[in-house]
């Protein structure tokens, strides 16, 4: 390229130049979407390797039970079995427990006890998947029946049985004393005693327990992995379902004592993770296990039934919910006591310093001056796990908390919900935010947002028409009934500040590594995880804005630990608001670069040259510039004296706070009281994620975190009949919406930018999830307010709401 002055089209103006580049704003169609709709993704289960064994478990049918023998003979004489591995092969290599993300061990393999239905008992490996599963049914297992402890709110019972003998005689947790053997923390936030003033000064208070039952993520992939231990190099290459690629080596390596850079972790295309996919599962760790025992490749896939009874469940919250107000409808105090079922093993992804997650965020949008919160983790005879099902650590459970409490206490003041929250919100002059629990709200205009989501809507006259609908079923002409769902929701998301957060003692910073070819075209790399948020559309546009490089022209990468800086993985909304912070000033500094090998070229000085869209020109002369095309060349060829060539550059974000989306939703259903079948008649969803990077996937986003929010409130549910066996381990028996039962979704939007974000996003996928539930919920149990009811617990299925129907008096015995 010669180095003379270029001279910019005069047929392309600074706007048509910026359409080019495809970046922040753009309406950007999905590239990865290319491989996918034509069958060409690359999943753990398309991974083939030369001599690939298979491995399946052997798991226990009951919930609590020892293990008096297991006979290896039988499975090992089936055809095509080659090894059956149970703990007792593994405690000789220190590896019958693991590590879990919450500072527990896990059992690997089950040893002398099992402690969940299905729990993994021994693996066998086969030459084929069929051969595995025969191996599975023939091998002896030799059980005594014990009883199980299922009720969360029972476990700190005197009489209540022992579940963990290997923590017998231990007094401290990874988070404090343990007051009793099924005991696994206590954890606390707010003022306890300013809140019992607060109480006891209140005009009004209510009280209610709120069960937000255990429920799945249930991904469109299942969990799986394949690892291939070379016995000839010592390097261990492990390809799997992982939403943390780089925190899954840092586990393996310690499990394994196999150096971390000996270890090569590959996340490829993943089906959905939803949080299921953050943690360290048995099969992982048997699969690594068995390569090394055999010599050759394993993989591990699980099927449905394995997936939703074993892997990371979701909520499993009991919940006590209280306010203080003053009679006009003022509220000066919020309190929460809190059971958390965690199952058999302490295994949620949570922030090290929160074992509760981030649920000290239960108050919500609203201006509370002092509040107090506490929970209690407890064991069961469960699947552990405990992930944040599309959403931030715990901040489900929160808002469903504080929304449903709001909507009580708009009842027994009798004052209308959406009157209530205008009372209570946060206001703009406000922010940033202190909360009564300390958490630093960046911005925000809530009342902008709840007004626009009514007049939307015409909430007056919805209320007019649930009126006479009242009217109507009371007169006996119809059978009919409407409820107005409202929720106002504020988010905490965007994991990261090295200050509040870290797994298994690593900060949760993010990265991006950019590296840009002679001819402009550009790699990035991050160390995040898509499971089908779009990663590769939207950092290719934020890059796009940040370097003048056309989107199309920027290909991103993720997953591979070979390749991605050291990243903390995708979950909790943290993609955008890390990584993307990352890649932004990854960016700025080739932007940077950029800038001083153009001052070169134009013979200037650098302070001289302004930004133009894609490249830099001399202030005051437009036409003097040079492209980010022409600069990347130069970059490999001319460049100023003592300036290393190339153009690259590599972030590590630790953000100094998080990001704080929020929203305004309405549910509107009608529901037949004979029979309990609702419909939804509309759903309308306010977002503010800050500045809006592709308002196309931000849609998608919210269709499909509503749709989950959808199938949470309205019929998931993980259940156990009282000897442990899993009630809704298929999906004959799990809920998950189809097109037919979907409802339509009406999406709207305001936009005030995060002040300490680079670009001012603050993350959205999991909004729609957060705010959808109590909205869902507020909706149904709004319905029967007129009729005495004051609240009906999830999932409102058609037979519940028919049976609550029912006590109210509403149908005739």
């Amino acid at each position: 390229m010669a180095d003379t002055i270029s001279e910019p089209s005069q047929s392309e103006t600074s706007a048509e130049r910026s359409q080019k580049l495809e970046g922040i704003g753009c309406k950007r169609k999905r590239v990865e979407d290319i491989r996918f709709t034509q069958g060409h993704g690359n999943y753990v289960d398309d991974v083939k390797l030369p001599g690939m064994l298979f491995g399946d478990f052997a798991r226990s049918p009951y919930a609590h039970a020892r293990i008096k023998h297991i006979n290896k003979e039988s499975a090992l004489k089936v055809p095509g079995v080659l090894a059956v591995l149970t703990a007792e092969d593994l405690i000789p290599l220190n590896l019958h427990y693991m590590p879990t993300l919450a500072g527990d061990v896990q059992a690997v393999l089950a040893h002398e006890k099992v402690l969940f239905q299905n729990q993994e008992v021994a693996f066998i490996v086969a030459r084929d998947r069929y051969a595995a599963a025969d191996g599975v049914e023939a091998l002896e297992v030799e059980y005594e029946e014990l009883e199980p402890l299922l009720n969360a709110l029972k476990a700190l019972d005197d009489d209540a049985p022992v579940l963990r003998d290997d923590l017998a005689g231990k007094t401290e947790g990874a988070h404090g004393p343990r007051e009793h053997h099924n005991h696994i923390f206590t954890w606390s936030a707010g003022d306890e005693a300013a809140t019992q003033e607060a109480f006891d000064k209140a005009d009004v208070v209510i009280e209610e327990y709120l069960a937000h039952p255990r429920v799945h993520p249930c991904p469109l992939e299942t969990c799986g992995s394949v690892a291939d231990m070379n016995p000839i190099t010592g390097q261990l290459t492990l390809w799997g379902t992982f939403q943390a690629p780089h925190v899954v080596r840092t586990v393996a390596a310690l499990i394994t004592n196999i150096p971390e850079h000996k270890i090569r972790v590959i996340s490829p295309d993943i089906g959905g993770g939803f949080g299921n996919k953050v943690g360290v599962y048995p099969g992982y760790v048997m699969s690594v296990v068995a390569s090394i025992v055999l010599k050759k490749p394993v993989k591990w896939i699980e099927d449905r039934m394995e997936n939703l009874s074993t892997t990371a469940f979701a909520r499993d919250y009991h919940i006590t919910a209280e306010l203080a107000a003053t009679k006009e409808g003022k509220v000066i105090g919020m309190r929460s006591h809190v059971f958390a079922d965690h199952g058999a093993f302490d295994a949620c992804a949570d922030p090290s310093k929160y074992p509760a997650g981030m649920y000290h965020i239960c108050t919500g949008s609203y201006d509370i001056p002092t509040a107090f919160c506490s929970v209690k983790g407890v064991y069961t005879n469960k699947a552990p796990g405990g992930v944040s099902y599309r959403c931030s650590f715990r901040v489900t459970e929160a808002v469903y908390t504080i929304e449903r409490a709001m909507d009580l206490l708009a009842q027994k003041l009798d004052m209308d919900p959406a009157e209530l929250r205008q009372k209570n919100l946060i206001q703009p002059e406000q922010f940033p935010y202190t909360s009564a629990f300390g958490w630093e709200y960046d911005s925000g205009d809530y009342p902008t947002a709840m007004a626009k989501t009514l007049e939307a809507v015409d909430y007056k006259k919805l209320r007019q028409q649930q009126a006479q609908m009242v009217e109507d079923f009371k007169a006996g002409t119809s059978r009919e009934i409407m409820g107005v769902g409202l929720s106002f929701f504020t988010e905490v998301v965007g994991a990261g500040p090295s200050k509040n957060c870290d797994i298994l003692g690593i900060n949760m910073f993010d990265s991006c590594e950019i590296r840009v070819h002679p001819t402009g075209a550009a790699i990035a790399r991050l160390g995040v995880k898509s499971q089908g948020q779009g990663h590769e559309t939207t950092f290719a546009q934020i890059l796009a804005s940040e370097t003048g490089l056309p989107a199309d022209m920027i290909t991103i990468e993720e997953g591979d630990t070979d390749t991605a800086p050291y990243g903390l993985g995708t979950y909790g909304s943290r993609s955008t608001p890390v990584a993307g912070a990352a890649a932004a000033r990854a960016g700025r500094k080739i932007k940077h670069k950029a800038q001083l090998i153009a001052s070169h070229l134009l013979e200037v000085h650098h302070d001289d040259l302004e930004w133009d869209v894609d490249g830099f020109a001399i202030k005051g002369m437009p036409d003097k510039r040079r492209s980010m095309k022409e600069i990347a060349w130069a970059a490999y060829n001319n460049l100023p004296k003592g300036m290393e060539p190339g153009l690259e550059a590599v972030d590590y974000y630790d953000p100094p706070n998080f990001t704080f989306p929020y929203g305004a939703y309405l549910c509107v259903l009608r529901i037949d009281v004979d029979t309990g079948v609702y419909s939804v008649d509309r759903f309308y969803a306010l977002d503010d994620c800050g500045t809006r990077i592709n308002p196309m996937i931000i849609e998608g986003q919210i269709h499909g975190g509503l749709t989950e929010a959808f199938a949470v409130a309205m019929g998931q549910l993980i259940d156990f009949d009282e000897t442990g066996n899993i009630l809704g381990a298929s999906l004959m028996d799990f809920f998950l919406p189809t097109a037919v039962e979907t409802p339509k979704w009406e999406t709207d939007h305001t936009e005030v930018p995060s002040p300490h974000h680079p670009i001012g996003a603050k993350g959205v996928g999991e909004s729609p999830h957060v705010g959808g539930v109590p909205a869902f919920s507020n909706a149904v149990n709004d319905a029967f307010r007129a009729f005495g009811g004051v609240h009906t617990h999830m999932p409102h299925t058609h037979s519940n709401i028919w049976n609550y129907a029912r006590s109210l008096g509403m149908i005739d015995s």
